[in-house]
Formats: structure tokens, C-alpha cells, sequence
């Protein structure tokens, strides 16, 4: 079976738990999407695990992975995670590919998303990891991108390079004032990396193709979520690349008639880092009640995340974008204590209910949402094995959740160990 695991959410949803649960049923493990933007952590025997690129599915010894070509690399980010991983006993040459079709992040790239993002007024700030991610996509959009593959022949890929560089320390010195880049420090600065990458470099296309035919199971894993994707979401303050399915698709190079199931996966809440609008956001004393409970902090920039009550609005807006055939909701047991509930049902813009996402941002912005409110619970959900065994209010409110988006929970999480996990 084929399934894609989709972010229902502005990212941050828990996806790397779920795909840590999911993998022990598949054989290959599939990253489609994003840079080292991303982060997903993972608890594992005890150990915690915070991933950037590779899939979390490296953490079982004899699951396959794979970074398929929708992704952007970074090989100094990359070679630094493998070695952590490797340090603590968990062998990943052999078992990982990397897209020979992926694009290379350079420091230019960097500097170009630190160097735009500092220049723009505090308004239009998209709050960006600063890495690199959106400009080496820019790069290639543009077809002046460099691929892994480019790196196997040194003589094409050093004319490549110097003719990119050329243009963009133009531009960082007319426009940023920046003095650029040495051609010769950064080409030898790859080709230190060359010999390294290449032994992961594969065409994973045809990999993934043939493993399909072979009836293997694999699992896609998106970074960000839905309302981050670049068409999608809540754009400008949106990621560079297809969060949504259609990501995996393009991402992967799998033909969408391969793919069996999508599920998504929600908080019991809403949270979301970086800049844009958050129609639910909690007011400042709620806020760090839940920033604290559920630990909200990025797992790749530490920056704390803002919180809100559900959004039935949106997580409805993205299960059918994606074609949700199921759903994960993560960290029921953060709401634990509050007597309340609140979910947004609907919005009111302007003085007219709307039950659907508006595509406008700035509609977004003048949202106020319309809510229902459900009681809460004060049990302690943290050993809780069976659904029966869930408070009944805590029942009522997922029943609730499931109703609002038409698509059935088939797994709920109650803490970050792999036991804490109820299946549906």
C-alpha cells in the first residue's frame, strides 16, 4: 500500500510521530518536499530525534528512505545530520537515496533570504527560516538552478557555477551592497562534498517505480502543512514549495494512479510559526498555558509557536484539497484542564458568515471566527490505552471534530512516546 501523510495545518501537526508509527507497516519512507526549513521530532526508545531531511523512518534498521527530487538540499545541513544519526548507532549510508534530480542550496542562497528578509518592512515580513529555502526554489523556477546530478561531471557543473555566481553576486552587490562570493571558494567547497553526496545520488523515480511494481509499501511524508503549501495556503506567508498532495506527486516522481490513501494529520488545536494571519489565536494567558503544555517551540528554529483553537474552517478546507481518507489527531492530552473548548466553525468577514476558507489573505486577516463551544475535561490522558477508556467529553469533541470534516480519526495521540497512541 502507498500512502501520503499530509500536514492538515500551518506544519507543526506531529506528522514525524505518525510517521515514526506508520513505518514499522511500510518498507520505503519518502521525503517529497521542502529543505532543512523543516523539522521533525521524533521520541524513540526513550531517545528524542529532531530530523530536517532525512525521514524519520531511518530510525528503523531496515526500512529504505529516500529524498526525492521535490527537495532542496543543503549538503552541509545533510552531512551534519547524518553524522548526529550515525553517532548514535544508526547506519543510514546503505539505506538512504537522494534524488540525483534534487537541487543543490548554496550560501548564496542563504544570504539572499537573510539579506531580503531583513530589507523588507516589518508588514511584509514572511518570517522565513532564513536558510535559503525560497531562493534556491526561485533558482529553480527560474532554470538557473544546479542539480545533484550536475555534480558528477566537474567540468559542467564548474561552468554552471560560475556562470550563477556571476549573477547573483551582481545582485548582492548592486542591490544588497554585499561584496559576493569566490567562485573558487565555493566551488571547491562542492566538490569537497562531491564525492560524498554522489554515493547517496540515485534515480529514485525509477527506484520508487519498480518497488511499486513489487508491491513494496511506502510512505510519503510532506514537511510544513497544507496552509503553508505555495498555491494553497495563506499566501505570501507561505512556504516555498507543494505542501499538499500534489507535492508528493510532482516531488516524488510517483504517478498519482500508484497512490492507495491520504492521511492527515491535526492538532487538537492550531498552532503555527512564523508570520500570517491565525483567525483562533488564544488570548496572551491561554497562550502560554498551551506554548507550555504542548511544548509549541519550532523544532528547527526554537522560535515558540502561536496557538489557537481548532479551526474546523481550515482542517476542512485542506482534507478536501487533499482528498483526506483519514485522520490523526495529535496531542488530545494538551487540552487537558481547560474547562472549555472552542471551535471555529465558520468565519465572520466583513459581517457575512462563511463556511469556507476565503482565498484572500487579507479576508483572512479580518476573520473572526464563528465558534461552538464543548466542555472540557480534567482527567490525565497520559496512560489511556482505549478509546472507551477516554473521558467522555474527550470523546465528544473528537466525534465532534470528525463530524465537522467528514473524514474519519482513525488514530489519536496522547503523548509523544509511541505508546501513547490510540488506534481506531
Amino acid at each position: 500500500m502507498n500512502r501520503i501523510l499530509i500536514g492538515a495545518q500551518w506544519g507543526d501537526e506531529g506528522k514525524g510521530k505518525i510517521i515514526d508509527v506508520l513505518a514499522r507497516k511500510s518498507d520505503i519512507i519518502v521525503r517529497y518536499q521542502g529543505g532543512n526549513n523543516a523539522g521533525h521530532t521524533v521520541k524513540f526508545d526513550d531517545e528524542k530525534f529532531i530530523l530536517h531531511l532525512i525521514p524519520s523512518g531511518i530510525l528503523h534498521s531496515n526500512k529504505t528512505c529516500v529524498i526525492g527530487n521535490g527537495v532542496v538540499l543543503d549538503p552541509e545541513a545533510f552531512f551534519k545530520e547524518v553524522d548526529v544519526l550515525e553517532s548514535r548507532q544508526i547506519r543510514v549510508q546503505g539505506r538512504l537515496l537522494v534524488s540525483e534530480q534534487a537541487h543543490l542550496l548554496f550560501p548564496h542562497h542563504r544570504l539572499m533570504d537573510q539579506m531580503r528578509e531583513g530589507a523588507l518592512q516589518r508588514k511584509h515580513v514572511i518570517g522565513t527560516t532564513k536558510r535559503g529555502i525560497g531562493p534556491c526554489y526561485a533558482d529553480k523556477i527560474a532554470r538557473t538552478g544546479i542539480r545533484i546530478v550536475d555534480l558528477k561531471n566537474p567540468g559542467y557543473f564548474k561552468e554552471r557555477l560560475k556562470a550563477v555566481l556571476h549573477e547573483k553576486n551582481q545582485v548582492l552587490q548592486k542591490i544588497y551592497g554585499h561584496k559576493g562570493y569566490s567562485f573558487p571558494k565555493v566551488y571547491q567547497e562542492f566538490i569537497k562534498h562531491r564525492k560524498r553526496l554522489l554515493l547517496f545520488a540515485a534515480d529514485t523515480p525509477k527506484f520508487l517505480y519498480q518497488a511499486s511494481r513489487k508491491k513494496k509499501n511506502i510512505l510519503f511524508e510532506g514537511a510544513q502543512g497544507t496552509m503553508l503549501d505555495v498555491d494553497h495556503g495563506t499566501y505570501p506567508f507561505v512556504t516555498s514549495s507543494n505542501a499538499t498532495v500534489g507535492g508528493a506527486i510532482t516531488g516524488s516522481g510517483v504517478s498519482p494512479t500508484l497512490i492507495d490513501s491520504v492521511i492527515g494529520v491535526v492538532k487538537a488545536y492550531t498552532t503555527r510559526v512564523g508570520e500570517g494571519p491565525l483567525p483562533t489565536q488564544f488570548p496572551p494567558a491561554l497562550m502560554k498555558i498551551v506554548q507550555k503544555q504542548g511544548e509549541e517551540f519550532g523544532a528547527t528554529t526554537g522560535r515558540p509557536r502561536r496557538c489557537g483553537w481548532f479551526d474546523a474552517v481550515v482542517t476542512r478546507y485542506a482534507a478536501r484539497i487533499n482528498g483526506l481518507d483519514e485522520m490523526s489527531v495529535m496531542k488530545l492530552d494538551v487540552l487537558s484542564g481547560l474547562k472549555e473548548l472552542k471551535i471555529a466553525v465558520a468565519y465572520k468577514i466583513h459581517g457575512k458568515v462563511v463556511e469556507d476558507y476565503p482565498s484572500s489573505t487579507y479576508e483572512l486577516q479580518a476573520a473572526k471566527p464563528v465558534y461552538e463551544t464543548m466542555k472540557g475535561w480534567n482527567e490525565d490522558l497520559s496512560s489511556v490505552e482505549r478509546w472507551k477508556d477516554l473521558p467522555k467529553n474527550a470523546r465528544k469533541y473528537l466525534k465532534r471534530l470528525e463530524k465537522l470534516l467528514g473524514v474519519p480519526i482513525k488514530i489519536v495521540s496522547i503523548g509523544s512516546k509511541r505508546a501513547q497512541t490510540i488506534f481506531l
